[in-house]
């Protein structure tokens, strides 16, 4: 959801392209369709899909071990929940860069948030400020910077700027274990819905029992 706001504000202000990174998660099938369908809605033509063996390999998390399992939502942003990917965004940020010194590309948005979030550690503003000089001193030109226009935004506020810039909610996915219909018990899952519903909107996707959800 946050990656698809920061796709529309990116394709509202210049000329976008799309980066999806598989890496061995549980819904990774599910989620790359969802990027190839908001490319789509966006008119987004440059697209990269890569896939990262290394996360999967390495486990740790939740996600990309299926031997621990993913937790109903109980402790949002108390702790670090096993859902954490071990440094993932570093992986994504290091293919972004990567490819933005191809493209001749100067901004990367990346839909991190810190508020409102499970905790994680690589959505801290600290951790984007200190990757901007890892890419000032490690690329050719030193132009390129991540931007994180959303990181300081409450999940109810991120929809809301969706819906004002377009971004297209009904194709987006969010939930940590299922690719048909979305748990709706997940830390993202209720975060997602916690925020639909403090925007005073419904949330589009489908999911398996709306009424078994968390909401408050």
């Amino acid at each position: 959801m946050d990656s698809c706001v920061c796709a529309a504000l990116a394709a509202r202000d210049y000329h976008a392209a799309a980066l999806h990174i598989s890496y061995g998660q549980r819904t990774q099938e599910r989620e790359r369709q969802s990027f190839l369908e908001i490319c789509d809605r966006l008119k987004i033509h440059d697209k990269l899909i890569v896939h990262n063996e290394s996360l999967r390999a390495i486990g740790g998390s939740a996600l990309t071990d299926e031997s621990i399992a993913v937790p109903s939502s109980q402790s949002i942003g108390q702790d670090i929940p096993v859902t954490y990917v071990p440094f993932r965004n570093a992986h994504f940020l290091s293919a972004a860069v990567s490819w933005a010194e191809v493209l001749g590309a100067e901004k990367i948005f990346i839909g991190a948030v810190e508020q409102d979030s499970s905790g994680y550690p690589d959505c801290r503003p600290a951790y984007y400020e200190a990757f901007n000089q890892v890419i000032k001193t490690g690329t050719k030109e030193g132009t390129i910077e991540i931007v994180t226009p959303l990181i300081y935004l409450r999940k109810a506020e991120i929809v809301r700027l969706g819906l004002e810039v377009g971004a297209p909610f009904d194709l987006t996915w969010s939930c940590y274990s299922r690719e048909d219909q979305a748990c709706g018990i997940c830390d993202s899952c209720v975060l997602r819905l916690r925020a639909f519903a403090a925007a005073g909107s419904s949330d589009p996707i489908p999911y398996v029992d709306l009424d078994q959800t968390i909401r408050s």
